[in-house]
């Protein structure tokens, strides 16, 4: 039998989903589940191919949402990160009763830069597939510096990404190569306008992954959503400023939480 996710939980109260990005694992969100589960019941795994799931295997998007769901709560806000940010919304768009609210962190609905889009610049990405053959430790090592890229405590940052993702299992090669082409190949510009759920966006405005000058442009497509700009952050606010990104997140879900509770949209806890 196919070896199945492995959750974690922690926390009581409404349920919320965290989902890592690529090359990274669960461990990445100590600090913000210890954060959370003073309020919350918090959900979060090592993706499909990392870290303690390193053998549980998907070639899909479709198993891996299939995976995601089949140990995730039956209704839950999904936070994702990264290309995090990509699977959370995958499931928010093909399995939207079981997401009672959508937020991404330092995401975009298409990673790769175009002529009409801002992102990561084609051959940025090419690069680091070749890259990813030829030396594996030295390319995950290069991804980690660009994700602190421009914070002014990039130093920090580094070491707090490193000592989360050494704490588990290495990545399985297949699944770095996997994630990295939907990173290169997925685009869900088209299909956005159909999340219905409370939708928060998060961007840092030093990112070098995820250029905050096309917020603007997701702001005017998406009316129902909302998104905040972190000023001195990078790639990951919740480590570079916790504080900060604790304050906003927590303010805009026990708004989400309350209206929901109110509603009757979701189990009352």
């Amino acid at each position: 039998m196919e070896k199945q996710v492995i959750w974690h939980s922690k926390g009581q109260g409404f349920d919320v989903v965290l989902i890592h990005g690529w090359s990274m694992n669960g461990a990445v969100w100590t600090s913000l589940v210890e954060a959370l589960s003073l309020h919350y019941c918090v959900h979060w795994c090592d993706l499909p191919g990392y870290g303690d799931n390193r053998e549980c295997r998907v070639s899909d998007l479709a198993q891996m949402r299939a995976q995601l769901l089949l140990g995730a709560p039956d209704h839950a806000v999904w936070l994702g990160w990264s290309l995090g940010g990509l699977l959370a919304t995958d499931v928010a768009l093909n399995a939207s009763e079981r997401v009672d609210a959508l937020i991404t962190v330092s995401s975009s609905p298409k990673f790769v830069a175009d002529a009409q889009w801002l992102g990561i610049q084609p051959d940025v990405l090419n690069q680091f597939q070749r890259h990813l053959i030829e030396d594996f430790s030295l390319t995950i090592e290069r991804f980690m510096a660009m994700q602190a890229m421009g914070s002014p405590t990039a130093r920090q940052d580094i070491k707090a990404v490193k000592k989360s993702v050494l704490s588990r299992p290495t990545p399985d090669f297949s699944a770095l190569v996997r994630d990295l082409e939907w990173l290169c190949t997925l685009d869900f510009r088209a299909r956005l306008s159909e999340i219905d759920v409370p939708f928060l966006r998060l961007y840092g405005r030093l990112d070098a992954l995820v250029p905050y000058k096309m917020v603007d442009v997701l702001n005017k497509q998406l009316t129902q959503s909302v998104s905040h700009i972190f000023p001195h952050a990078s790639h990951a606010p919740f480590i570079s400023h916790p504080d900060e990104f604790n304050d906003v997140l927590s303010t805009w879900l026990h708004e989400i939480c309350c209206g929901l509770k109110a509603s009757g949209n979701v189990l009352v806890k």
